[in-house]
């Protein structure tokens, strides 16, 4: 009977020793799963107050855009390959454009913005970019994939001005292009009326 006692002592003192086992699996495991939380809180936390914007403002962009940029250096080249390369077209197709009416309508058409009046003069001191900056912006836009951080770096504007030059520059661009024979597209066999 001592024995079976015994026994009954041994198998009620595995018993609990299996309970606080189990018991401490149990904490451990719930440990765990805090401190894992812990760190994924605080990882998405650091992740809420890293930067996530995907632009650049003006003091990482070159002071003035109408000064040394890469595009004014590559104006400036008068280089037909570099033209062609980087918008398509040649130095003279480019100074063609230009000449038909894209710098005189850049130069004298207000831009559209929703806090200026629609009626006002064009203010051609407060543009970032003359007429000859606005039509390689374009163009750049046109012939590429870049995207328009690129463009921020290439022209030193911030992405709200890139986006009013591009919308706006486009109506002018396709109005110029509308009155130039040289750029019209004509059917195979049909005569141009002008010859």
């Amino acid at each position: 009977m001592d024995l079976d006692v015994f026994a009954s002592h041994q198998q009620l003192a595995d018993l609990e020793e299996d309970e606080l086992d189990e018991e401490h699996r149990l904490a451990g495991t719930t440990t765990a799963i805090i401190v894992l939380g812990a760190i994924e809180a605080r990882r998405l936390r650091a992740e809420r107050h890293k930067p996530s914007r995907l632009y650049l403002c003006r003091p990482q962009l070159l002071r003035n855009p109408r000064g040394v940029t890469a595009w004014q250096v590559l104006y400036r080249t008068r280089n037909n390959c570099a033209y062609i390369t980087t918008m398509e077209f040649d130095v003279t197709t480019f100074d063609t454009i230009l000449e038909a009416g894209f710098g005189q309508h850049w130069n004298n058409t207000p831009i559209p913005r929703p806090d200026t009046s629609k009626t006002g003069k064009a203010r051609l001191g407060g543009r970032s970019l003359d007429a000859t900056g606005a039509l390689g912006l374009l163009l750049h836009y046109l012939n590429s994939t870049m995207r328009e951080i690129s463009l921020q770096q290439i022209f030193a504007s911030i992405p709200t001005t890139v986006s009013w030059y591009i919308t706006f520059g486009l109506e002018i661009l396709l109005g110029v292009l509308c009155h130039m024979p040289s750029a019209s597209i004509q059917w195979p066999g049909h005569r141009d009326k002008h010859q």
